[in-house]
């Protein structure tokens, strides 16, 4: 999806079609969505939803639900005559987001490290070593994000709150823009790796107090650094 000289975003020609599984509306809620996230469309950016529902080759009924699943995640606003724009990252909304997802997510680690050889944890090795593949391929960024994302999932997955996970995810996306901001700094790649580890070894080692101190140092990086992220990007910021 590219965005045009107009703000206004220009779709794939293939459509999106539903299934028995999986509602049209929620296929259209994670294309935009994604595209959000990864910047590839930006703040302020305007999306009409005749114009969505002709892309994607959907009626404006799951254009609607979708756009109504992102204005809950604070992704966008809309006003009167169908128009809805991006919105602003949200230097508040970050914090928030952080707050939430480091409560979480200690949590986790915290119940996993009092499980004896947790299934979690080797998934969660295999997703390492598919990443440490990754590290220094600047062109494999997405990649590497999508298994970072598959890391934290597969550590909620072994306490059973892998439902938590989405709600979490859904609830972070100001956070996850942020993220995709500062991931391609030089070293981050490795700084990921390293903090994916160091929380597995102590996790194994079921030493708790240290699996959790090591998540969260982990999750701290990026919040260490906004005020530099914001200062370099301000035009992407409320």
């Amino acid at each position: 999806m590219n965005t045009s000289t107009n703000g206004l975003i220009g779709i794939h020609d293939g459509g999106i079609k539903g299934n028995a599984h999986v509602p049209a509306s929620a296929l259209v809620y994670e294309d935009i969505r994604n595209r959000i996230i990864s910047l590839a469309l930006l703040p302020e950016t305007t999306l009409v939803r005749a114009e969505l529902a002709d892309s994607f080759k959907v009626s404006q009924s799951p254009v609607r639900e979708a756009i109504m699943r992102l204005e809950q995640d604070g992704l966008v606003v809309s006003y009167p005559q169908s128009r809805t724009v991006v919105t602003k990252i949200d230097e508040a909304r970050i914090r928030e987001e952080h707050f939430l997802r480091v409560a979480a997510e200690c949590e986790v680690v915290r119940q996993l490290a009092d499980i004896k050889e947790p299934a979690a944890v080797t998934k969660a090795k295999g997703i390492l070593k598919m990443q440490e593949a990754l590290v220094g391929d600047i062109e494999q960024i997405d990649l590497f994000k999508q298994l970072d994302d598959s890391f934290h999932a597969a550590l909620f997955n072994g306490v059973n709150q892998s439902n938590l996970h989405l709600q979490i995810t859904a609830r972070s996306g100001h956070l996850a823009r942020v993220r995709t901001l500062d991931l391609p700094r030089a070293g981050k790649m490795v700084s990921v790796l390293e903090g994916h580890k160091a929380v597995i070894d102590a996790i194994q080692s079921g030493d708790a107090a240290t699996a959790v101190a090591e998540m969260r140092q982990h999750l701290s990086g990026t919040m260490e650094r906004l005020p530099l992220i914001i200062e370099e990007n301000r035009s992407l910021f409320s």
